[in-house]
């Protein structure tokens, strides 16, 4: 049943890297038509040219960036911090919280242990008191 879930959760992971590179790969091609588009559009049709000559190089430029945010998204980010740093960053903290709860255990149970044993010291002053006062 484990390795079921294990060859489900690879699947999963290869399935999500597949469509997160299908999704740049398309960003790329509609990154590609659009400076077309907008170097077309400010050549041939003089569309801005009174306000700025070359807005469409600004414009081509500024995609860029988002598609170059979007590589290293796909390619780098999640390369490092994908699933797998993750499942092990969660396994860290989740040991971390575990020695947590093991040391607070063990402070319960000494405080626990000390006062039973002031309890009972206490109890046996208190007899011994007792004692001495009804042998008196």
């Amino acid at each position: 049943m484990n390795t079921m879930n294990e060859q489900h959760e690879l699947y999963e992971n290869a399935r999500t890297r597949v469509k997160q590179k299908k999704r740049l790969y398309f960003h790329f091609i509609l990154f590609l038509i659009g400076s077309i588009f907008f170097f077309s559009i400010n050549k041939v049709f003089k569309v801005g040219e009174t306000y700025m000559e070359n807005w469409y190089e600004w414009a081509i430029i500024i995609w860029f960036f988002f598609f170059v945010f979007h590589f290293i998204n796909v390619f780098i980010t999640n390369r490092f911090m994908g699933n797998e740093w993750e499942r092990k960053q969660t396994e860290k903290l989740i040991l971390k919280q575990e020695l947590k709860i093991a040391k607070l255990e063990k402070e319960i149970a000494n405080e626990t242990r000390l006062k039973t044993e002031s309890e009972q010291r206490t109890s046996e002053v208190t007899k011994k008191d007792n004692s001495q006062k009804n042998s008196e």
